[in-house]
């Protein structure tokens, strides 16, 4: 069926989502469509929802099941819980039809006996609606009829689309108001849940807490603890731990949740997770043993935790972990507004203020609104019209200074850490150079250290769960579509239990080769190469040979003008067919005789004289296909005046010959096929994204466009290079 009949497409247009009259069309129109699709193992799923639109229930059983059995997972668990939404909703279908029992009735005779028979790990993973929205399913489906208005006919591709979000929104209708009730019965069986748990810390706070044990348990068990700012999923982390028969527990910082105590995030956190420690060893459900996971914020927790280093923690799982002041709110002493609205999201209030930061139309005006304006960074909370009294504390702190440091390990803390770590991060990841920056810190100082690192295509939430298939443009490899959760319970199994090592975790460097579909293991970032391939970047051209002379690329740089930007390094997409300069100065190598991987951080230095004392630099570093695509590799934004110490200032001198180095880059994997060229992308940032550093060497977040006074002139020298770590 290549069309659909014309009859049909009034009725999809006009009729109530959850009316009668939609419902017979969307039967007619799914037994249409599965007339004209073969019975094969392709697109298993969307039959499947094709037969739940039909009315349907037996088919779609059989085909769910065929469907589990053809899906490959991380997780073996998991595929045994794949789409038991869609089968509880057909069992109860069929239960219904057969006993003339209401649906609701149905469903909860088809929960209790499905659940009945799983054990608590595989219920764990069948609990599909805590993180089940209706609202966009039902959005989904409003996007999907909008095709069809004014139309006399439309594609079979677009009634597919149609038919299966139809039924995926019609299962989640029917489902969500009975399950959670009966997800909570189930779980009362399964565990003892206290969910009003208060933790006294040494200074007077207490930290509100959730601690949840398996019933299943004999005896005192090691504890998995959470310790996170956000509130939302607190309850589900403490129940993952749980499932794998540990004692889950998520604490929450201050001023979250029931947590007592002014929302300042980072600064206590160490000291309250060590606390929560000392509690939880001293339970009478306690082996005296505590590993901790989690992501983000989570991830940072757990390092700041680890300065202190409570003897009953045991290890670490930190995700995308962020470096307060290396990552955000500032990247080598460059302050950021990505996530400007986060301070309102974990402040306003003890639960997370999602309305205010899921205002996407605020938030992504705010940045050009405060560019154009020309005013001081410090009152860009002006311009949005709200305080930010977080973000004005942190500006207050522009080097990599005393109240940065003391949040995390700093320089000899890392000796001290002892225990296994396993850090998770992506190659485009916003908050990588904080995860690398923790590995290699490790090992600087602790060179018997037992940390990890496993890192591939992933953003900063793909890192944390499993990715999806498409990343910005990038189809990520199969083998890279990793389960995080997976791999983190085979870890703390490895050391609370004695069980083996996780299997992608070969060596301390566990990496996928972007475009080989493949991984690899390595004893250290700097044995992942075979050797450094230095480029200068000479008169735009990068080369392998030190230019001699006093050659140069100039470039101005009006930093008053707020109708033009520079630096446009964000990898969305990393794949394009154009280049996007940001107004940079381009520098582009020959073409690969043979085919290479890039594997590791690139790093260089910059031989540059400017007319001002300070700017802020952006290096860029492209693929160049032969088929002429720019695939976006890795970045670095600093400030000049910081780059050889984070935690001290030291200006340039105008006109005279300076030397920037930088090294705090993202790290990435990726195999050049033979034809394809690097090329480097070398400017000043100047965007709405970040603080403008105008040059004055006044402190920049006060700086404004009048500060200016003229533009910026810069010589990029010949002599300057980068460094790619690459294997042949």
């Amino acid at each position: 069926m290549t069309r659909i009949a014309h009859a049909v497409l009034p009725l999809l247009e006009a009729t109530s989502l959850d009316g009668p009259e939609l419902a017979a069309t969307m039967a007619q129109l799914a037994r249409a469509l599965l007339a004209q699709t073969p019975d094969d193992d392709k697109g298993l799923l969307d039959r499947a929802l094709l037969n739940v639109a039909a009315g349907e229930p037996a088919a779609a059983n059989a085909l769910l099941a065929r469907a589990r059995q053809a899906t490959k997972t991380y997780d073996p668990v998991r595929a045994q819980a794949l789409f038991t939404s869609h089968e509880l909703h057909s069992r109860a279908r069929l239960l219904q039809s057969a006993s003339g029992a209401p649906f609701d009735d149905a469903f909860r005779t088809s929960f209790r006996e499905a659940f009945a028979r799983m054990d608590d790990l595989t219920a764990e993973h069948a609990a599909w609606w805590p993180d089940t929205d209706l609202i966009s399913a039902r959005a989904d489906v409003e996007r999907a009829r909008e095709v069809f208005r004014g139309k006399g006919a439309a594609d079979r591709a677009a009634a597919m689309d149609l038919t299966a979000r139809y039924a995926a929104y019609v299962v989640r209708r029917d489902v969500l108001p009975l399950a959670v009730a009966l997800e909570n019965e189930d779980n009362a069986r399964r565990y003892e849940v206290d969910d009003d748990v208060r933790i006294k810390t040494r200074d007077g706070a207490t930290v509100s807490a959730i601690v949840v044990r398996p019933r299943r348990a004999t005896g005192k068990t090691p504890a998995v603890l959470v310790f996170n700012i956000y509130t939302a999923g607190g309850a589900s982390t403490a129940l993952a731990s749980a499932s794998h028969g540990y004692v889950g527990v998520a604490a929450f910082t201050r001023g979250r949740r029931k947590s007592t105590g002014a929302v300042l995030p980072y600064e206590h956190d160490g000291d309250d997770a060590f606390d929560t420690i000392d509690w939880i060893q001293k339970q009478p459900w306690s082996d005296g043993r505590v590993g901790m996971y989690g992501g983000s914020y989570g991830g940072f927790t757990q390092w700041a935790a680890a300065k202190h280093l409570h003897p009953a923690l045991k290890t670490i799982v930190p995700y995308v972990a962020a470096i307060p002041g290396q990552g955000l709110p500032m990247e080598n002493n460059v302050f950021l507004n990505a996530n400007y609205g986060w301070p309102f999201y974990v402040a306003n209030g003890p639960y997370d203020d999602d309305k205010v930061y899921f205002d996407r139309a605020r938030w992504n005006a705010l940045p050009d609104k405060w560019f154009a304006s020309g005013r001081p960074f410090k009152e860009i909370d002006a311009v949005d019209g709200t305080p930010n009294p977080l973000l004005q504390r942190w500006l207050a702190h522009p080097a990599y200074d005393a109240y940065w440091q003391k949040m995390v390990p700093y320089r000899e803390d890392f000796a001290r850490i002892d225990i296994p770590v396993l850090s998770f991060t992506g190659y485009y990841d916003d908050g990588q150079i904080s995860a690398i920056r923790y590995f290699t810190e490790h090992y600087r100082y602790n060179k018997n250290a037992r940390h990890y690192l496993v890192v591939g295509p992933y953003d900063h939430f793909g890192a944390q769960r499993r990715p999806a298939e498409v990343l910005r443009g990038y189809a990520i490899d199969p083998v890279a579509r990793i389960d995080t959760t997976y791999i983190t319970y085979q870890w703390l199994d490895h050391v609370l239990r004695g069980g083996p090592m996780p299997d992608l975790v070969r060596d301390r460097v566990n990496y996928e080769v972007m475009g080989a579909n493949l991984w690899r293991h390595a004893p250290s970032l700097e044995r992942a190469k075979d050797e450094v391939l230095t480029l200068y970047l000479d008169e735009r051209h990068l080369t392998t040979a030190k230019p001699t002379g006093a050659r140069f690329v100039a470039q101005e740089v009006d930093l008053a003008d707020r109708k033009t930007t520079n630096n446009a390094y964000y990898p969305d997409p990393i794949v394009s067919d154009t280049l996007d300069t940001g107004n940079g100065v381009v520098f582009e190598g020959e073409p690969l005789a043979a085919p290479m991987s890039i594997d590791g951080l690139f790093s260089g230095e910059l031989r540059v004289t400017i007319s001002k004392r300070d700017m802020d630099v952006g290096v860029v570093l492209y693929e160049k296909t032969a088929e002429g695509k720019y695939v976006n590799l890795s970045y670095y934004v600093g400030r000049a005046s910081y780059a050889r110490d984070m935690s001290a200032r030291a200006l340039l001198v105008p006109g005279r010959v300076e030397t920037i180095p930088f090294e705090r880059t993202r790290m990435v994997s990726r195999r050049l096929a033979a034809g394809s060229r690097l090329v480097v992308v070398l400017n000043v940032n100047k965007n709405p994204f970040a603080e403008v550093n105008h040059g004055t060497g006044k402190t920049v977040s006060e700086e404004s466009a009048a500060d200016a006074k003229g533009p910026l002139q810069i010589r990029w020298l010949s002599d300057s290079f980068v460094r790619i770590p690459i294997r042949r």
